[in-house]
């Protein structure tokens, strides 16, 4: 089985097994509608909306999607900051890691990782190693190491159309959906043209990668990775922190296309998503 295959899998099966220890015999899950809201959900549940929030580990009760899995608290759950559950995710270590780049991606302590896999504080990790890293309620999407090798290879061309009324990184001009193994939208825009932030977040990479220029990857609240790569230069680097609309970067000219293009993709829970439907606010 490949790299991604087993680390996509194991993610699953971890945010699988979180959600069969938290629900219990009292517990409801319910399936984010049009026009759903926290507090509404929480006044046709009889519970409060606090519990609710605590329970499914949100943070902005105004941030939920249509489709979310919610689950309902039973009358007799009482949820608190401190008894959220905790799960394990499996890291990979790639390359040039460390302990504490490692703990800054998953937004907790160094303290915390190497409590978590008996370690002091000035281990060196090595490439290929596994840790494991606590996380408080559903798993952080972190960039999978064969992410990494994906974007070593390029994308084939694809025919552009029109671009349409959602906003994008890059003022587009013309925009098409990638062909190949990687999902996600080819931007064409002007060179040298600012890449700006869709989301606020934390640059977790910022560097070269071959076929696709410069690539800066944010990770977004809510178990998101999004991927700018084409960038000819970059205004970021990894730990720093970015709010929408910081610019990432200066567009660069794609060498297969001869062309000033954006290559944009957003995973989620290491998933990949059409980036038109992405969360932009």
């Amino acid at each position: 089985m490949k790299l991604r295959s087993r680390f996509l899998w194991l993610l699953l099966v971890v945010d699988a097994l979180a959600f069969a220890v938290l629900a219990s015999a009292d517990e409801k899950v319910h399936v984010i509608q049009k026009g759903d809201t926290i507090y509404s959900l929480a006044r046709s549940y009889g519970v409060k909306p606090q519990d609710i929030l605590d329970l499914n580990g949100i943070k902005d009760p105004d941030r939920v999607l249509l489709g979310q899995k919610v689950r309902i608290p039973g009358p007799a759950t009482t949820i608190s900051a401190t008894s959220k559950r905790q799960t394990l995710v499996d890291h990979l270590v790639a390359k040039g890691e460390t302990l504490t780049s490692i703990a800054r991606q998953y937004g907790i302590s160094l303290k915390t990782l190497c409590s978590a896999n008996n370690l002091s504080e000035t281990y060196k990790v090595k490439a290929g190693e596994r840790l494991r890293v606590p996380q408080i309620g559903p798993a952080v999407a972190v960039l999978p190491p064969s992410l990494k090798e994906e974007l070593g290879t390029s994308v084939p061309p694809a025919e552009t159309t029109a671009v349409n009324e959602v906003r994008w990184p890059i003022l587009a001009r013309e925009m098409a959906y990638m062909t190949g193994k990687l999902n996600g939208v080819v931007l064409i825009g002007e060179r040298n043209e600012p890449v700006k932030s869709l989301k606020e977040g934390v640059v977790i990479s910022a560097g070269p990668y071959r076929g696709f220029g410069k690539v800066a990857i944010i990770q977004v609240t809510g178990g998101y990775l999004y991927v700018y790569g084409g960038c000819e230069s970059l205004s970021v680097q990894e730990g720093d922190r970015v709010n929408q609309g910081t610019e990432l970067g200066r567009l660069g000219m794609d060498a297969l296309s001869e062309k000033p293009q954006l290559f944009f993709m957003v995973y989620r829970n290491s998933v990949s998503m059409d980036p038109a439907l992405a969360p932009r606010t």
